[in-house]
């Protein structure tokens, strides 16, 4: 029987198909999936090269669903174009590309949105991010899914930024959106906090926390960044990771805590599937949350598989020729004789 032709999903496509309500509803499924033992991460790899740029591969499997697959991305200071890459889990068929930059904001965004959902307090309606850059936006958007949030507070370094920013929050979200003056003005009384920059140095520290606040610490990603504060560690009642597994590889911040990946402490750290599949929200006496986001590719494959589903049953997605799965006969060149 002839194989469907794979399809290319744009990135207009994607946030025609998807917003972030759609996201953090097929994360949830996704961690489900990984709490049963019906998903599997391919553990985060990354190569680095010349003053700070990467290049990186996650991936996982969804066999259950038919689906495997791997994202990848080279992030450099020209920018970065990241794609999705969709198999069929039976025969190894190309199923789609999709063009992930759109899909990235609402996968990270949507972790905290339901990292958020599960433990800030119920009424957490005080609202500060740290960082102005192309992920903070959806950030907001998932937080102000899950929570009746107020108030948005905002620090980034740049102050024409920050207030371009808060300007535009107020527009999209119709919510009130002050530019901070610094990191203490931004999230001081906060009762959710998200820090997604590119500090190579912590930026928050626990002194400035209130009590019982949730963190989402989302910028820090590779072992040459660190957002937090060790006492921040310390202070934590929980410490929950999308992948653990990938935080003893690349979070600095948890390493430099924790020890080595055989350390008792790391006992401490809950992966987020845990979370959803326990049901278990904020527990009483919890002071400290915090929610460390490395990214993982169970949480691409959740939304990459809504999306797929979505363009076909809407025509979506442009057709191309399935690539050819025999191996072509190779032309061998001849050495000339000495």
């Amino acid at each position: 029987m002839a194989q469907t032709p794979p399809i290319w999903v744009s990135e207009q496509d994607v946030v025609a198909l998807l917003d972030m309500g759609d996201a953090i509803a097929a994360l949830e499924k996704g961690l489900l999936a990984e709490a049963r033992g019906e998903a599997q991460n391919m553990v985060k790899t990354h190569a680095a090269w010349g003053g700070g740029s990467t290049l990186h591969a996650i991936g996982a499997t969804f066999p259950a669903e038919g689906f495997v697959g791997t994202k990848t991305w080279a992030h450099t200071e020209g920018g970065a174009c990241p794609l999705l890459i969709l198999f069929d889990s039976e025969n190894g068929s190309l199923k789609a590309i999709i063009e992930a930059f759109a899909l990235g904001q609402m996968r990270t965004g949507g972790a905290s949105g339901v990292a958020t959902r599960w433990l800030a307090a119920p009424g957490a309606d005080d609202f500060a991010v740290l960082g102005t850059g192309k992920q903070a936006i959806s950030q907001v958007a998932a937080v102000l899914a899950v929570r009746p949030v107020r108030r948005v507070r905002i620090y980034g370094r740049d102050e024409t930024k920050r207030e371009r920013f808060a300007e535009r929050v107020r527009e999209e979200f119709e919510v009130e959106a002050l530019a901070a003056g610094s990191v203490a003005e931004a999230v001081e009384g906060a009762s959710i906090i998200t820090v997604v920059t590119r500090a190579t140095e912590p930026v928050l520290p626990a002194e400035m926390l209130a009590a019982g606040a949730h963190v989402n610490a989302v910028g820090a990603i590779v072992p040459s960044r660190a957002e937090l504060s060790q006492d921040v560690l310390r202070r934590a009642s929980r410490v929950v990771c999308d992948t653990v597994p990938s935080a003893q590889k690349l979070s600095r911040e948890l390493i430099e805590f924790f020890g080595p990946p055989d350390s008792e402490g790391w006992r401490r750290v809950e992966p987020l599937s845990s979370i959803v599949a326990a049901r278990e929200g904020r527990r009483a006496g919890d002071d400290i949350t915090l929610f460390k986001s490395l990214g993982m590719g169970i949480s691409d494959l959740a939304l990459g598989m809504e999306l797929y589903r979505r363009a076909r049953a809407s025509g979506m997605g442009r057709e191309f020729p399935q690539p050819q799965r025999a191996t072509p006969r190779l032309r061998v060149a001849r050495g000339s004789k000495q």
